[in-house]
């Protein structure tokens, strides 16, 4: 794969897209797999806190009675069903994903806002599938000077996709943590290598950072 979309490890940040407890096994949007990917996610978590690189938290949430949600789920928000919904249970990032007992301020990231858990670690609402559409995700970036992403989350073919699809298009070097994502399959995982996407292990990424990789 050619150099120019080789991950640089010292301008590089974590985006977790999408794991709060509505996704997870029993929840109102129940991803398959999504639990499997936890500890993965909680590792990657925790290199990335070690090595003091910047990590985002790409969430949904819908407001029962909105229309202003993707379109697949539109109708039955807009009639009140309770999916991701501000304030609750369901909405909340796995405790074991946080740095600290956290819960979202709705209110400030439906603004548009971040949540900052860390100088470094942040929440953003993404209001449809990819972490830069309608975010201040690019803005933040830039000012921590990051020129490369690391994607994990759920699930692959909805907004872990649309996110390495619109980093690409911003020319960021991009990276698919395939053991820490939910929904892969080796279509899916090809498309992605096709437009310059990495594809590598949560144990990969481990060692880059550490600087014992030839990943970089």
């Amino acid at each position: 794969m050619p150099m120019a979309t080789a991950p640089h490890w010292d301008s590089v940040a974590l985006l977790v897209i999408d794991l709060q407890n509505d996704f997870l096994d029993g929840g109102a949007l129940e991803a398959p797999g999504a639990d499997e990917v936890l500890k993965p996610v909680d590792r990657l978590l925790t290199a990335f806190r070690l090595r003091g690189r910047p990590i985002v938290h790409a969430v949904r949430l819908y407001e029962p009675g909105s229309r202003d949600v993707d379109l697949p789920r539109r109708t039955a928000v807009a009639n009140g069903a309770q999916l991701v919904a501000p304030g609750t249970s369901g909405s909340q990032i796995p405790a074991e994903l946080l740095p600290h007992p956290t819960d979202l301020e709705a209110e400030r990231l439906l603004s548009g806002l971040a949540q900052y858990l860390e100088p470094r670690e942040i929440v953003l609402y993404k209001p449809r599938w990819s972490a830069f559409f309608g975010t201040s995700l690019q803005v933040a970036l830039r000012q921590w000077g990051v020129d490369t992403v690391v994607v994990a989350g759920t699930h692959l073919a909805a907004s872990p996709q649309a996110t390495l699809v619109d980093a690409s298009e911003r020319d960021l070097r991009t990276v698919l943590v395939v053991d820490a994502v939910s929904g892969t399959s080796p279509e899916r995982l090809g498309d992605l290598e096709d437009i310059g996407v990495r594809l590598l292990s949560v144990d990969e990424v481990e060692a880059a950072l550490s600087g014992s990789s030839g990943t970089s």
